[in-house]
């Protein structure tokens, strides 16, 4: 499982994005257990959503229950820190189906994960 913070220009999430995050989750690749928007207004007000609140988005949070609750205010003010004014974060917290699949393969091998070192997204290519 892994909290990702998607920080965009503007005050409105971008529909492609969550449209990416949906095709995933069709694809099999990724569970959405949770998400969370947060805006940081130009006056540096901040204000949250769930994902779920917005219609337009239904087919990539189908699989949210509306009492996932588990990013919350703490998590949003963290997100907030990251944020620019006049900006927004879509906040998921997911989980890697692949990984699990994987993850199963290598504990009946005998194997196990030693370490996981993420690599900056300033490297990142």
């Amino acid at each position: 499982m892994e909290c990702l913070v998607l920080a965009f220009p503007g005050e409105r999430l971008k529909a492609a994005a969550v449209t990416a995050i949906a095709d995933l989750r069709r694809a099999g690749q990724v569970r959405l257990i949770d998400s969370l928007v947060v805006v940081k207004s130009v006056s540096g007000e901040v204000t949250t959503s769930e994902l779920v609140e917005y219609e337009e988005f239904e087919e990539a949070v189908a699989e949210i229950g509306p009492e996932a609750d588990l990013l919350g205010p703490e998590d949003a003010a963290e997100a907030a820190e990251t944020l620019e004014a006049g900006s927004c974060a879509l906040m998921l917290l997911v989980g890697h189906l692949w990984a699990e699949r994987a993850s199963e393969a290598i504990r009946e091998a005998g194997g196990r994960v030693t370490a996981r070192v993420p690599v900056p997204p300033s490297r990142a290519c």
